[in-house]
């Protein structure tokens, strides 16, 4: 059997493509291997890159699971491929059934729930209190001057609380409820919406409600659903009008949640008083993206889930999972 890593060389400060591609060796270890080929390209590859990186593989790890790529055309030219891997929880809608028909098992890895969920708060508690903006100032002020001493416990922007406010987490799967236990663990009331309803004492903190109920009652939004066509652009004028004034909004999942125009207009009214984004529709962002000039708007660019630790156990459970798949009983698998 023969497997193809595509392996993107992310610049990163505390790990090297060199550690990632000795631990993508452990592949090797794995009965009935016969080759492993590491691909590091220094961005995503295009389709016809892609088809020259899979080739004649039986298995490939790395690839952004869409319609791109899970289509009649494109797997018709890997007619050996079996098993495919996305390394990250989410995926773009494809054709699930001509996935099955052709054999081919679609695997996502579940790797940086606990990650993802703490940048999502970082990025909450940063517009709430703007603690960047405030050490830039203290550090500029010349406090030789005495005039300026009475600058020092001075505080510039709003400073929010989270304790005892309402938050709402659209999406309760792995991402969404680490994110919601963090919101328990700062006194706050959690409020969910999810496609299912969440059985278990594990969910007892958590009221869940219709989607309507959290857009009217949360002070705090945050989103952690999959991009589909039923959640596409769900915050928009008809969500928003739901929203108490002066909601904050946090986005750590997919861009395409959002109408970006919209949210900019209701940041610049006041109806959404800050929002902390790390998805934006398009990435990198056109220009003229409405998001970059709104008011009271943190944009980072897509590194919820990039830590060392998340790298590192993406890869792990990357190949665990090819592992019980070999063994007959997979796991993670979305077609």
């Amino acid at each position: 059997m023969k497997i193809v890593v595509i392996q993107e060389e992310i610049i990163q400060t505390d790990i090297t493509p060199k550690e990632l591609t000795k631990r993508w060796k452990k592949l090797e270890q794995l009965p009935g291997i016969d080759e492993v080929v590491i691909e590091v390209p220094a961005h995503y590859p295009n389709i016809e890159q892609l088809h020259t990186y899979i080739g004649d593989a039986d298995a490939v790890f790395g690839l952004w699971i869409g319609p791109d790529n899970m289509n009649e055309a494109f797997l018709s030219q890997h007619p050996n491929l079996k098993y495919v891997a996305t390394l990250g929880h989410g995926w773009e809608k494809f054709d699930t059934e001509m996935t099955r028909k052709r054999g081919i098992s679609i695997s996502n890895t579940i790797y940086g729930s606990q990650t993802i969920a703490e940048y999502a708060f970082a990025l909450l508690m940063d517009v709430c209190h703007h603690i960047g903006t405030h050490d830039t100032r203290i550090k500029t002020i010349d406090w030789s001057v005495p005039e300026n001493h009475n600058e020092f416990c001075k505080s510039i922007t709003r400073q929010i609380e989270l304790y005892d406010k309402t938050i709402g987490v659209i999406g309760l799967g792995a991402i969404g409820f680490a994110f919601a236990k963090m919101a328990q663990g700062f006194g706050m009331h959690v409020l969910a919406y999810g496609r299912h309803k969440k059985e278990g004492a594990a969910y007892d903190f958590i009221e869940q409600v219709s989607l309507d109920e959290l857009l009217a009652r949360s002070d705090f939004i945050s989103l952690h659903t999959p991009h589909t066509p039923a959640t596409e652009r769900m915050i928009n004028q008809d969500t928003l009008a739901k929203m108490k004034d002066g909601v904050i909004l946090i986005n750590t999942a997919r861009g395409a949640l959002i109408d970006e125009q919209v949210l900019a207009d209701a940041l610049a009214s006041g109806k959404v008083l800050a929002a902390g984004l790390d998805v934006l529709t398009d990435e990198p962002p056109v220009c003229g993206s409405p998001l970059l000039t709104a008011p009271n708007t943190v944009i980072t660019g897509h590194i919820a889930w990039l830590t060392r630790e998340s790298r590192i156990r993406a890869i792990d459970m990357a190949i665990d999972n090819f592992r019980c798949y070999l063994e007959g009983h997979p796991v993670s698998i979305i077609n």
